[in-house]
């Protein structure tokens, strides 16, 4: 059996940023450090930055006065920051800055008077995190289009729409068309809110999907942007499977697979691909890597970070 790894894989330039706030406050003020929801999704991040030190929170009441503390990646509510800005707290804002583009279009949107449509999946953290931007109620979330079409447009209408960033761009492109069919001349982003490495991974999927039998994601299942690579290959007409490490394959699945795909999603580490090739080290005869795109991206760490970050070892 051939193995074809899709590249680019794995962590993104968001992800990275958000470990690495995590091991530079660790480095520099001590455990405990804690960490507000998972920094990423991948249980295999989450249980190696506790092994460090990080203790992981569901809440800011949970983080006791005058200890530090990091909002995850997904970004988090206002209320949430102002809660923060309140108490004896050393906060570090671990927040793709993808995100917080979203989160500060929202804002200018609302300011500018218009009625606010955010395409995302309702309970994800991202999406709880960008709809908090604006007083409740504000936002409105959809996800399908049967949605868009029970919308009904107001009087004078004024609408705008932003995206969660780890979307599937076809699912999404659908569900813009209804938006664009329902309010013509909706105002639409200035720059496309799904974030680069979501469209890179997807579209070397959809160059896997070519030549693969079978694809496997390597990701968690509350991990969104791995949920859609699994989706993207199965609308290419692939069978493709969502696992969590090597230990999740039912070998049943590699029957007559001549060309199975690997890939895995923006939070999972690239030590789990490695895993999994050790695995299937018996049967696989040659591994060879897709390349679409090359990602040079490097997001900055927060200014009270930078010099530890700086300083040679």
């Amino acid at each position: 059996m051939r193995v074809l790894l899709a590249e680019p894989r794995g962590f993104c330039a968001g992800v990275d940023r958000a470990i690495a706030i995590v091991e530079r406050a660790l480095e520099k003020f001590g455990p405990p450090i804690y960490v507000r929801h998972e920094i990423v999704h991948n249980r295999w991040v989450v249980d190696s930055l506790r092994r460090k030190g990080a203790k992981f929170v569901q809440e800011l009441s949970d983080v006791p006065d005058g200890e530090t503390v990091i909002y995850s990646a997904h970004g988090v509510s206002k209320s949430v920051e102002e809660e923060g800005a309140s108490r004896p707290l050393r906060v570090l804002d671990a927040t793709c800055p993808l995100v917080s583009k979203v989160h500060r279009e929202a804002e200018r949107l609302d300011e500018a008077g218009r009625r606010v449509i955010l395409i995302g999946h309702k309970g994800h953290p991202e999406v709880e995190g960008t709809v908090g931007q604006l007083a409740p109620g504000q936002i409105e979330v959809l996800s399908r289009v049967e949605e868009v079409e029970a919308l009904v447009p107001g009087e004078g209408d004024k609408t705008a729409f932003i995206t969660q960033t780890t979307l599937s761009l076809d699912e999404t492109a659908e569900v813009v068309a209804a938006l664009r069919k329902q309010f013509p001349g909706i105002k639409e982003p200035s720059r496309e809110d799904i974030c680069y490495a979501t469209q890179n991974r997807q579209n070397a999927v959809k160059a896997l999907v070519k030549e693969a039998d079978l694809v496997l994601v390597i990701g968690a299942p509350n991990s969104s942007n791995s949920n859609r690579l699994r989706e993207v290959a199965e609308r290419g007409g692939v069978r493709a499977y969502l696992i969590e490490s090597a230990q999740d394959i039912d070998l049943s699945w590699l029957e007559g697979v001549t060309c199975l795909g690997v890939t895995a999603g923006a939070s999972a580490p690239e030590v789990l691909i490695t895993e999994l090739l050790a695995f299937l080290s018996h049967r696989v005869e040659r591994v060879d890597v897709l390349s679409i795109s090359e990602e040079n991206l490097v997001f900055p760490l927060p200014k009270v970070l930078q010099e530890i970050a700086n300083t040679p070892s």
